[in-house]
């Protein structure tokens, strides 16, 4: 579990880590520090926040230390697993900021927290950033001195989409995740959804998701505006797996109405009940209804078991059987599209192309490298 400090007033902090603990979680505490400047209440009341940020100023004197020593505090105070270090959000890539982000690193080394953690340079990166080609082969060659164990990777998804079109994009972030897992270190992607099971095929550790789509994609905006600021029409949707796809219940009730609703219902193997009353009931699924929270839970659940899946024995394994879930998606999908089904913005039919592009873009440049070092990633 990865606690984030602008959804989680610092009183709460510790009551909700050891809970987390209590029922089997390892910790790990996330500083958000991408936007120094932000001015989000809950974030910035936390005792680490700096009161008064400027860059050159803070990097020259006593701001880093600071920080470094405050975090290193509440991670202890937490019984974080690792320590995931600051990071700022880069519009660009540039010398600036690179030298900056290995600062961070060696001083947390000099302090000596290696000694107690895994120490995890965080790397969050702009859309435009992820999809520029040399920026992108400088930061991984950069990378390779940082004294660090493993890498907190989270990339912004271009123009806010959910699940993401550009083919670049996907290329570059699977690029840099295999990259970054040759040299050695780990890759934790954050703020992923289920589009983020291809980061299987370059052997990344693991990907972090959560409820709300703003921490299934990472939009910087939310560590600014207030959230009593932003207004939006909330919509129940039901993750169907073996589509790979998200329905709003109005489309499960097309499903009932054309007999094929019972083709949607998730197989036992995922192990989640949460969803079931849409298809034991009598009546249209929208009558049932599904809460929030059993939708999250379904979705949160179903995408534990896909991940646990995605990650075989081998590099050539592995691509096939992400390959193969495509397919299966993909024809399930048209007789869904054939009937009226349809995921709007979270169908993925859109972008399985986009996946597959991606694939085999991996296989011609990181493929033989991946195959005889993927027994020691």
């Amino acid at each position: 579990m990865i606690l984030s400090p602008r959804d989680i007033p610092s009183k709460n902090l510790q009551t909700i880590a050891s809970d987390a603990i209590n029922c089997g979680a390892d910790i790990l505490f996330d500083p958000q520090f991408y936007l120094p400047h932000a001015d989000h209440k809950t974030l910035c009341e936390h005792s680490y926040w700096p009161k008064n940020y400027s860059t050159g100023a803070f990097f020259a004197g006593y701001g880093l230390s600071e920080l470094l020593d405050e975090l290193g505090k509440l991670n202890s105070l937490l019984g974080s697993i690792g320590f995931i270090l600051p990071g700022i959000h880069a519009s660009t890539i540039d010398d600036a900021w690179l030298k900056y982000h290995k600062m961070i690193a060696e001083a947390a080394v000099d302090k000596g927290f290696r000694d107690g953690f895994k120490l995890f340079a965080t790397v969050a990166l702009s859309a435009e950033a992820l999809v520029d080609d040399d920026q992108v082969h400088e930061l991984l060659e950069e990378i390779e001195s940082w004294p660090v164990d493993g890498i907190y990777l989270v990339c912004e998804h271009p123009k806010g989409e959910y699940l993401v079109s550009d083919t670049n994009w996907l290329v570059n972030q699977l690029d840099l995740s295999a990259g970054l897992r040759l040299q050695g270190k780990e890759v934790i992607s954050g703020y992923s959804n289920h589009q983020s099971l291809i980061l299987a095929t370059a052997s990344v550790n693991a990907i972090a998701s959560g409820t709300w789509m703003n921490v299934r994609s990472f939009p910087p905006e939310k560590f600014v505006i207030p959230p009593e600021e932003i207004v939006k029409t909330k919509s129940i949707w039901y993750y169907c797996p073996h589509a790979l796809s998200e329905f709003k219940i109005t489309f499960l009730d097309v499903a009932s109405r054309q007999g094929i609703l019972s083709e949607m219902m998730t197989p036992a193997a995922f192990g989640s009940s949460f969803a079931d009353s849409l298809f034991v009931g009598v009546g249209r699924p929208s009558l049932v209804g599904l809460n929030e929270r059993n939708s999250f839970l379904h979705y949160l659940q179903c995408l534990n078991v896909q991940t646990a899946q995605s990650r075989l024995s081998t590099f050539d394994a592995t691509v096939d059987a992400y390959n193969q879930m495509l397919d299966s998606a993909e024809q399930f999908l048209s007789l869904l599209h054939d009937q009226g089904v349809r995921g709007q913005n979270r169908d993925f039919s859109e972008i399985i192309d986009v996946n597959r592009a991606a694939i085999a873009t991996l296989k011609s440049t990181r493929g033989p490298m991946l195959k005889r070092k993927w027994g020691s990633l």
